[in-house]
């Protein structure tokens, strides 16, 4: 009866204890509150998305644009015309990717690297931001068509800043901020009539924003959307602003995205300056990425 008496005494000196060591703990536990998958794949369509690659995972994205469907079956709906973009994309860590790419497109080479600034988080920072640097050679250029060409004319730059939100479960957006720099800059071809040929150059320094996102459809499949708006185009250019519509399909180790969208070219200045199609002419691209991680 005496220890049952003391433990009746004891109990909430051991309440209090338990209180003050469960205070203690939680002191040094960190809630992470960061909002993950905004987007499934790396690309929305033709925009990067602001996905990464986790540590030490490599990327294998195999990019593929059919040509134009509106010659109907002359060329079986671009089936013969296609143009092909291999990447390698390598996670450093956490918060920088590193890439490399070659497309049939002008026969181009890429190297990229992408690095996060900032996470989305619950009770914290509204958006995702993502940094995005791109250098590109040209190696179809023809030395005989410029005066002192020199290996420099062959580049491209691309600075983008990459910020996403994850608005719920299941819609995310994205905004994409775009610097180009072409050391050669694109030229357009107007031809007036069988004699008269005019030709435009765009600026040197090109700027441009990109909108997109994702709504999920269901835990496989989402739809996305992204558009480019060429901010300093001249305006004799005979190149439009880049729309693309498709759908991711997510299979176990990889994204599978199919899209059409009036831009052929698959790096940045590619489809922002050269989309050639225009949706209102039925001149549009099926394309897909394909993403394996290893």
């Amino acid at each position: 009866m005496k220890n049952f008496i003391f433990f009746l005494l004891l109990l909430p000196v051991l309440s209090f204890a338990q209180d003050d060591l469960l205070d203690d703990l939680e002191k040094d536990v960190t809630v992470d509150e960061t909002v993950r998958a905004a987007f499934k794949g790396l690309k929305v369509v033709n925009f990067e998305s602001t996905k990464l690659a986790s540590k030490k995972d490599l990327y294998l994205v195999v990019s593929h644009r059919f040509g134009t469907v509106k010659n109907g079956i002359d060329d079986f709906f671009g089936l013969d015309n296609a143009v092909t973009q291999i990447k390698f994309i390598y996670g450093v860590n956490e918060w920088l990717n590193v890439g490399v790419a070659r497309s049939s497109f002008q026969k181009k080479y890429g190297l990229h690297a992408k690095y996060r600034i900032f996470n989305q988080e619950n009770e914290g920072f509204p958006v995702t931001i993502v940094g995005y640097n791109l250098l590109t050679i040209n190696t179809a250029l023809e030395e005989e068509l410029f005066n002192n060409f020199e290996f420099s004319d062959r580049l491209v730059y691309t600075t983008q800043v990459l910020i996403s939100r994850k608005v719920s479960e299941d819609f995310s957006i994205l905004v994409a901020p775009t610097h180009i720099h072409e050391n050669v800059a694109t030229r357009s071809t107007v031809v007036i009539d069988d004699e008269n040929v005019n030709t435009f150059d765009e600026e040197n320094d090109q700027f441009a924003v990109g909108i997109g996102g994702r709504y999920k459809l269901t835990t496989r499949w989402s739809i996305n959307v992204d558009y480019g708006i060429h901010l300093n185009r001249n305006d004799n250019s005979v190149y439009k602003n880049p729309l693309s519509i498709g759908f991711d399909l997510e299979t176990g180790g990889h994204v599978f995205q199919m899209h059409f969208t009036n831009a052929q070219a698959m790096f940045e200045e590619g489809y922002l300056v050269r989309a050639e199609g225009d949706w209102g002419d039925g001149d549009f691209f099926f394309g897909f990425n394909l993403s394996r991680v290893f």
